[in-house]
């Protein structure tokens, strides 16, 4: 709430929307191949295992959503990096006015030339700055997310019965992906600390030495255990209404499209 208020102060309301442009950009093409992916990946890893491997079933989740986080990282890993850096943008006392996601990711590239042997480098790689973090962070919050989502899923469509109708998924889907956010958004925010710090690092030098593991360390250390778990509140606020939002909008559009297409 400190933070919210200095922010509103000092730099005005519409400051709390800042990279709004760069979070939409991101969220069609992440969601776009994670769920589509994921639902693939666990209908082929639960075929298989009934056939052949009936122990792996349990660990469906946890496998598929692993993997499709991890595509959907890896390819709009730039956006994330704009993103990031956007929201984190402080103006000068100039008033210069804040860039937009495509100059960010133009000045992100042009730090090769503050780099000393610029030709052992490409500059786009830095495109991909903080995904090692990014991975680090979002397959276990994807893996944990799942394994709670699944089961709490069947547990709330299991006690209305057999009425699998609009209504019924679209709660039970949102109650189990806001119970299932809050929790892995939890657990990983020590991940989230590092992915955040590693990409709006603006030393180049820093930038190309920098790990997850170095820099939990070094948050731990100067820190210690409130460090790891700054912003854990909001984070949790956050990933509990997103999560239950896009799992359920997707159930429900899935639902719904697959009910036409029986009636045709």
């Amino acid at each position: 709430m400190d933070v919210f208020y200095k922010i509103t102060r000092q730099e005005g309301i519409f400051r709390l929307w800042r990279g709004t442009g760069a979070s939409l950009a991101l969220a069609v093409p992440t969601v776009g191949i994670y769920l589509p992916c994921y639902d693939v990946l666990r209908n082929w890893i639960e075929e298989y295992s009934d056939q052949s491997f009936p122990k792996l079933r349990p660990y469906a989740p946890l496998i598929a959503g692993s993997i499709a986080r991890s595509l959907a990282c890896i390819t709009c890993s730039p956006i994330e990096l704009a993103r990031t850096r956007m929201q984190a943008f402080k103006g000068s006392s100039g008033g210069a006015k804040p860039p937009g996601m495509w100059k960010t990711l133009l000045g992100v590239t042009s730090l090769r030339q503050s780099i000393s042997h610029p030709e052992n480098f490409r500059g786009y790689h830095l495109l991909w700055t903080g995904m090692g973090a990014q991975l680090a962070r979002d397959v276990p919050f994807s893996a944990i997310c799942w394994t709670v989502l699944e089961p709490t899923r069947r547990h709330l469509i299991g006690l209305v019965g057999e009425q699998s109708n609009t209504a019924v998924i679209l709660g039970a889907n949102f109650s189990a992906g806001f119970i299932a956010g809050v929790i892995s958004s939890g657990a990983t925010c020590p991940l989230d600390v590092a992915k955040t710090r590693r990409q709006i690092e603006k030393d180049p030098a820093r930038v190309l030495n920098m790990n997850t593991r170095r820099i939990l360390l070094e948050v731990w250390r100067k820190e210690g255990i409130n460090g790891l778990f700054r912003g854990a509140g909001p984070r949790m606020a956050r990933a509990g209404p997103s999560v239950g939002i896009v799992v359920s909008s997707y159930e429900v559009v899935k639902h719904i499209m697959h009910r036409k297409h029986t009636e045709l």
